[in-house]
């Protein structure tokens, strides 16, 4: 089989040997801010009613080209710390002032950042002059259309400059119907079953039109915890959402926000759970214990589900305060010959699904199969997830396959091993975290192109090879130690930048 995905990543270093345990884990790990948070809140920042002060910020290229985005529409932002994870940011005004590039065209480069291309087009559209959007080659396969149409319908200026439904797009506010005076929501229909960032896009915007929006997805939207996740962002900032029942069917159901510029202020952002998934499942993959401090307690984060995933992987989980008062999760298992398969809806928690695909097929050595439903949206993300899964499997000697829906990997048979090889990732963050944790499971594997972890996790490489560091080695390490309660930890792996 050969994946559908963007295509091998470009041979931009030689492959990077994903590094094995010596024993047994005995790690925390601080992790930087997350990404679906800190997207939020720097576009609610940007657009808010007074300045605000952002701290946990993640930096990443995601980030970084999030900041030029909002720049480029009026809002500023000034870094309050060497490492730019605090951040105070001046709002623009409404509407909003874009900035020309010396060609007087105005320019908005997404990368390959989803949260870029698909939350600052809405904004493009209460503007004073039209927006030109575009990004890597990778960004141009990703689906944009149903945001946009949703915009068109509301009386914007679209232009698709290539591929109608994909990048590169002209977007601007058109019969300026958005920033008209109106006492009731606008109401608009949005297909959100190949992202929930279609959805969030608009919510996101709603609360500077006049009247508000209501929005109602036609059909089923995936991920809903971001959903949730961009709704309290928005309540956090005192602007008043309405949400639909849980019973609600889908097609039935609408969001409606109502107008109010966000709050400014003080906000915090989380440590990113999604990006802790790897180095929680090293520990059921080589054994030991690693620990994520400053874990809430409450979240909408889709990595909160890491309490019930890895149990169900054949790990151990469990939650402790610490000290400080905050909470430590901890996970641990007994080695890759004790992983369990699992047949798992991840619908609600797609980006999961590269993390749990790995365990699964260092599971099938054990003899065990695994099914992962619920994410066909996955085809749409930085790379066809699902067929680029499936392939790295299959390279390593697994079996697996596409459904309709998800991935199954099959049990090998008796006497059966994985083998090493050099995997690829796609220019796909996950794929590269994905390859390194079967790396730890089946020594002798590379990994290309592992520098693509910088769209959210800078520094990845170093902080799994730390990780994976025989605490003996290094009795007196303190790496990334940021506050007085980190120089209590014995032995820490942190980003660099999260200093």
């Amino acid at each position: 089989m050969t994946a559908e995905t963007n295509g091998p990543s470009a041979p931009v270093a030689d492959p990077w040997p994903a590094p094995t345990a010596n024993g047994p884990l005995d790690a925390v790990i601080a992790l930087p801010g997350s990404k679906s948070l800190t997207a939020r809140a720097l576009v609610l920042a940007a657009v808010a009613a007074a300045p605000t002060e952002l701290s946990g910020v993640l930096r990443s290229r995601d980030t970084d080209l999030m900041v030029a985005a909002l720049t480029t529409l009026g809002a500023r932002f000034e870094r309050l710390d060497d490492a730019g994870t605090r951040q105070r940011v001046t709002p623009a005004p409404l509407p909003l002032p874009v900035t020309a590039g010396p060609d007087g065209e105005v320019r908005v480069d997404c990368g390959l950042a989803g949260t870029v291309m698909r939350f600052v087009p809405p904004l493009a559209a209460l503007a004073t002059a039209p927006v030109t959007f575009d990004g890597d080659d990778g960004a141009r396969l990703r689906p944009l259309g149903p945001v946009l149409d949703a915009l068109a319908a509301l009386g914007a200026e679209v232009t698709w400059l290539g591929e109608p439904g994909h990048l590169p797009v002209h977007v601007g506010p058109g019969q300026g119907r958005l920033l008209a005076p109106a006492s009731e929501p606008q109401r608009v229909t949005v297909d959100a079953s190949g992202s929930s960032q279609f959805l969030s896009a608009l919510l996101l915007a709603a609360p500077l039109v006049p009247g508000g929006l209501a929005l109602t997805p036609t059909g089923h939207v995936p991920s809903l915890p971001h959903v949730a996740m961009t709704a309290a962002s928005l309540r956090e900032r005192g602007v008043v959402v309405d949400e639909p029942a849980p019973e609600a069917p889908e097609g039935g159901r609408t969001w409606t926000v109502h107008p109010g510029r966000p709050a400014g202020g003080a906000v915090a952002i989380e440590p990113d759970l999604s990006n802790a998934g790897p180095f929680l499942a090293a520990a059921l993959v080589a054994g030991g214990s690693v620990t994520v401090p400053d874990w809430p307690a409450s979240t909408t984060q889709a990595g909160d589900a890491w309490r019930d995933l890895l149990p169900r992987l054949g790990g151990r989980v469990t939650v402790a305060q610490a000290d400080d008062g905050g909470l430590a999760l901890t996970a641990s298992g007994d080695g890759a010959a004790c992983l369990t398969g699992i047949d798992a809806d991840l619908s609600a928690v797609g980006e999961l699904a590269p993390t749990v695909a790995a365990l699964a097929a260092l599971a099938s050595a054990n003899g065990r199969a695994s099914r992962l439903t619920g994410i066909a949206h996955l085809r749409g993300h930085e790379t066809n997830r699902l067929a680029a899964l499936v392939t790295e499997i299959q390279r390593v000697g697994g079996a697996a396959r596409e459904t309709a829906d998800g991935i199954e990997v099959d049990a090998l048979p008796a006497g059966a091993a994985l083998r090493p090889a050099v995997l690829e990732t796609y220019a796909d963050h996950r794929m590269a975290t994905f390859a390194s944790l079967l790396g730890l499971g089946i020594p002798g594997c590379e990994v290309v192109d592992v520098a693509c972890t910088s769209k959210t996790l800078p520094d990845f490489p170093v902080m799994w090879s730390t990780l994976l560091t025989p605490r003996s080695g290094h009795p007196d390490r303190e790496i990334g130690t940021s506050s007085p309660r980190d120089r209590d930890v014995p032995s820490r792996v942190q980003n660099e930048e999260a200093r």
